[in-house]
């Protein structure tokens, strides 16, 4: 092995002499077929040089990038960029190259790449440079969030579509709000293992809004009918295994157990709606009125609060714990605040006979899904 080093720094120094030659008096053809050489002795032992020969050979290529044409440096890129120990230098400056055939090898693959000169580049560089970035087996939330605020369209779906991209859920907040005028963000986002359950819930309300406004104003003599077709188009959606998250599963098996066990109580509730749990929430608001969680759960994304309100009447819940759902919907649906002094006089109005009625019939309608 120290044979072979020693073999392969002779071999460099040789060529860092040839390489002052090719730089002072060589033509462009000799300059490439220079760079061809080192990065073929590179690539060759790449696994026995140590930190101060990748070191050297960094210095040869940024030497030689300077002096050659853009297809000479897009083969150097393609070469490189895959070597997790690739000198960082020439990368940085590879993946700082304005023509996006060099940059994006570099900035799609290579490891070399810290989040500051990603987020830097996504900040500055054209939308290619950005699309390249998008789809990096691994992105932070940080780089992440920079592809979002900056990407376009094209950038944003494959951002989204990427499996290794961190999303927080502020920025699944805001794609849901840019989902509605774009469907095919919508199913991208839908696809998403991570996205949280409510914000789930709301792409597919805000979905079905646009497409029963858009069929009724094509159609307005099928209105009902539009209605009722996109309603079960929603309930179908809700109810999918593939919309259920692992998270939401894990949160209602828990509150299941808590109820079973006695343990289920207001103060609790209280608890999930503060911490703004919306699973836990609300398939425990679920458990004490008595209904399946599909059902609590179409009423609790409900446009109005008056769901709130009849599953909580129906569940016994004094005004504090209404108030802290109600808090809970606003701030995890992006709404303005609602009226509370408004929900309070009219949750004091409502009998729980009239609530238990009108839940009755939430459940049948929510049973009543036609089969095609």
């Amino acid at each position: 092995m120290t044979l072979m080093r020693s073999r392969s720094a002779s071999t460099t120094e040789t060529l860092l002499d040839e390489l002052q030659a090719a730089l002072a008096h060589g033509t462009v053809a000799r300059r490439v077929e220079t760079l061809h050489r080192v990065t073929d002795l590179f690539v060759g032992g790449v696994v026995e040089f140590s930190d101060q020969q990748i070191s050297l050979f960094d210095d040869v290529f940024e030497c030689l990038i300077e002096h050659i044409t853009t297809s000479a440096r897009t083969l150097l890129a393609n070469s490189l960029a895959p070597i997790s120990t690739a000198p960082p230098r020439t990368l940085r400056k590879l993946a700082d190259d304005d023509a996006i055939e060099v940059a994006g090898p570099v900035l799609s693959k290579s490891e070399r790449l810290d989040d500051e000169m990603l987020i830097r580049t996504a900040r500055t560089k054209s939308q290619a440079h950005l699309l390249a970035i998008s789809i990096r087996q691994v992105l932070s939330r940080a780089v992440t969030e920079a592809l979002l605020l900056r990407g376009n369209d094209e950038v944003v779906r494959s951002t989204v579509q990427n499996p290794g991209a961190e999303l927080s859920e502020d920025s699944f907040t805001e794609l849901v709000d840019r989902a509605t005028q774009d469907k095919q963000l919508a199913a991208c986002l839908a696809m998403r293992p991570s996205l949280p359950r409510h914000l789930y819930l709301k792409l597919v309300a805000k979905a079905s809004v646009t497409v029963k406004t858009r069929l009724e104003a094509a159609n307005p003599r099928q209105a009902e009918a539009i209605s009722s077709a996109v309603r079960t188009g929603t309930q179908r959606a809700r109810a999918t295994p593939a919309a259920l998250t692992q998270q939401t599963e894990i949160a209602h098996a828990l509150v299941r157990s808590l109820h079973q066990d006695g343990r289920l109580d207001e103060q609790l509730l209280e608890k999930f709606a503060g911490e703004k749990k919306f699973d836990e929430a609300n398939a425990a608001i679920a458990a004490m009125a008595n209904v399946p969680v599909a059902v609590a759960e179409a009423m609790m994304v409900e446009s109005r609060t008056e769901g709130v309100m009849i599953l909580a009447k129906v569940a016994g819940l004094s005004w504090p714990a209404v108030q802290l759902i109600i808090g809970m919907r606003d701030e995890l649906a992006g709404a303005p605040p609602t009226d509370l002094s408004a929900c309070k006089a009219t949750y004091d109005r409502l009998r729980r006979v009239t609530a238990q009625q009108v839940l009755r019939f939430h459940r049948m309608r929510e049973s009543a899904t036609p089969a095609a």
